[in-house]
């Protein structure tokens, strides 16, 4: 299965939103550029994120994007449904009924075995990206930043761009 750049961008933003202060707002355009990425694109990400009420958007020349909820009620499967769309990675168009000499409906009355194969393994990537929330992802970053040089540079940037 491959998803979209987006997904990689949504998931680091809201992780870098879930460091600001209670009343910050971090711009679309401090996010783009702390992560390297485009800002348009970016933009069309984070208003997918806000139509899921996953971060809060405020306007205005001081404004930005804060959470809509607290990181550990956010769960990756809720990032990736509001950039990917809640319908599954596989959708079976019932190929097999399809071709030169097509049999009767009496044959396909049992559902697909690959489409329930894929289904089933749907719901288990969907089972896992719903364990883990962004506070989890925090957390296990704290942990693992041996020295704590990457938790210190979101902290600087942090610091020299949130909005209050």
């Amino acid at each position: 299965m491959k998803l979209s750049e987006g997904i990689e961008q949504a998931i680091h933003s809201v992780a870098m939103l879930s460091g600001l202060s209670q009343k910050g707002v971090l711009s679309a355009a401090a996010l783009a550029e702390f992560h390297g990425v485009s800002t348009s694109y970016l933009l069309k990400h984070l208003q997918a994120l806000s139509r899921a009420g996953i971060v809060k958007t405020v306007p205005g020349p001081k404004g930005g994007y804060s959470l809509g909820r607290e990181p550990k009620d956010i769960s990756l499967l809720d990032i990736v449904l509001a950039i990917e769309g809640k319908e599954p990675a596989f959708r079976c168009q019932e190929i097999r009924q399809r071709g030169p000499n097509p049999l009767p409906e009496r044959y396909f009355v049992r559902p697909c075995g690959i489409n329930a194969a894929m289904l089933r393994a749907e719901q288990a990537y969907r089972t896992e990206l719903r364990r883990i929330s962004i506070a989890d992802i925090h957390a296990d970053l704290v942990r693992t930043d041996e020295d704590g040089a990457i938790n210190e540079r979101g902290c600087r940037f942090l610091a020299l761009h949130e909005r209050i």
